[in-house]
């Protein structure tokens, strides 16, 4: 971290953003580059905070929801955290390792080698109920010098996005990261951003449309819709729309028979999500799309701010359901012509967050991977490229730049320093040949390097 605080002095009750990130400064001048064992310990210990309290995260998480399936908390914090940090834990020493570069013939004998942190987390203001409960079970393991937790409201976000950190993670929306990234540019602060975007799921003709129909609603119901890589909208052939929706309500009463009532349905996560979910659908119904709601009485799950599973069936290209990140249990259904369609209109549209693509064509599998950009993408399956540790996670675009997770997350939130060094004990090295004043022979050298 930078050794000069921030001009800010913003400060929350009981907590001076400025002091706090001044006294972390201070400590990482103390140890710039901690041994195995300190991040090994730190590690540990933050495993300890996650197994020890998984109950009491879960029904931290189910309060700020209002309604939080437990299986799904199990599976995306708990559960994924754990992975993740044993995943660290076993190759966190190779991580650390000086790595090895070649050198270029004319500098010999040279060679050239590669190369922890300290953490404020911003919280975000809509889960207070996980907020609360993780800066307790954070305090008690860590001092605020390793980990801090920040609670409030989104000024204290921008006053946090403001502080002159080393490296700076934001996962959001797009709009409030270009807010971000506008504030942390005034400290030159790099930032890696996870947004999210319109992520496509393109069905192929010789794909079962019940089969891509059970998947896709297996990614869009999981935590109702409310993850960056969730389907956003589906392509299918034309005159299988009809198909879909059969194929979709089908699965949906089989996983949900109590419906959005039950426990394991999440709740939209705030009264203000839930209208903006139902304009959406408003805008999409006035515009002439057609809209299946998968419960026909929904208006009574309001209170709950249960949100049932509702497609909306080829909206038009300027209707909101299409020209917003959707974040909720709403799936467009889109009838395409022809693959090169299907690929244009994904390619019209920003660059997406995952592309999903169902079918066996490896011709028309390897056009979508090489003709479409996105951050992720997976095949005959969705969801399940964010799940895997060994594979780096980011965005492309407007949805986001940099990545995390693995090997590539170690490296993001490092500094790779370059280092050369002559080895070299006589008078002689290959450089100076190149000193001048500048021989034939020399400019013959400098020929040879392609000058």
């Amino acid at each position: 971290m930078n050794a000069q605080p921030a001009d800010l002095s913003f400060s929350l009750p009981g907590v001076d953003l400025d002091a706090l990130f001044a006294r972390q400064a201070a400590a990482f001048e103390q140890d710039r580059n901690p041994p195995l064992a300190t991040r090994v310990d730190r590690l540990r210990r933050l495993r300890a905070v996650v197994a020890d309290n998984r109950a009491r995260i879960i029904e931290a998480v189910n309060a700020d929801f209002g309604s939080r399936a437990e299986e799904e908390s199990r599976l995306a914090e708990t559960g994924a955290t754990l992975t993740t940090i044993d995943y660290t834990l076993a190759r966190v020493a190779r991580w650390m390792r000086p790595r090895r570069r070649g050198t270029s013939i004319w500098f010999l004998p040279a060679t050239a080698l590669a190369a922890g942190n300290r953490a404020m987390v911003k919280m975000s203001e809509f889960t207070p109920a996980t907020t609360a409960l993780i800066q307790q079970l954070v305090a008690a393991a860590f001092d605020d010098t390793e980990v801090a937790i920040i609670g409030g409201e989104a000024n204290v976000a921008t006053a946090f996005s403001a502080l002159p950190f080393d490296h700076l993670l934001f996962t959001g929306s797009t709009a409030v990261g270009r807010r971000v990234m506008q504030a942390a540019a005034q400290n030159l602060t790099p930032v890696t951003l996870e947004l999210g975007g319109k992520s496509p799921v393109i069905v192929d003709p010789d794909y079962p449309v019940d089969e891509a129909a059970h998947r896709v609603l297996w990614g869009k119901t999981t935590n109702a819709g409310q993850t960056c890589v969730a389907p956003d909208y589906v392509m299918v052939p034309r005159g299988r729309s009809g198909d879909y929706v059969e194929a979709t309500r089908k699965h949906y009463q089989a996983h949900f028979p109590e419906g959005a009532r039950a426990a394991s349905y999440t709740a939209v996560i705030n009264a203000r999500q839930y209208e903006r979910l139902h304009g959406l659908v408003a805008d999409a119904r006035e515009r002439g799309a057609d809209v299946i709601e998968m419960e026909p009485d929904a208006e009574a799950l309001r209170a709950g701010r249960k949100f049932p599973l509702t497609l909306v069936v080829n909206p038009p290209a300027d209707a909101r359901v299409m020209q917003e990140e959707i974040f909720g249990p709403v799936l467009p259904v889109l009838e395409y012509d022809g693959f090169d369609g299907a690929l244009s209109q994904i390619n019209a549209g920003d660059n997406p967050l995952a592309i999903y693509y169902f079918g066996h064509s490896a011709d028309r599998q390897r056009r979508v991977l090489r003709d479409t950009l996105s951050g992720s993408a997976a095949v005959n399956e969705v969801v399940a490229q964010f799940l895997q540790v060994d594979l780096p996670f980011g965005g492309v675009g407007a949805s986001g730049f940099g990545r995390y997770h693995g090997a590539e997350g170690f490296d993001t939130f490092s500094h790779l320093k370059p280092i050369f060094t002559q080895r070299g004990m006589g008078r002689f090295t290959g450089l100076k040949l190149l000193y001048p004043p500048y021989s034939r022979f020399a400019h013959r050298l400098i020929a040879m390097m392609k000058g």
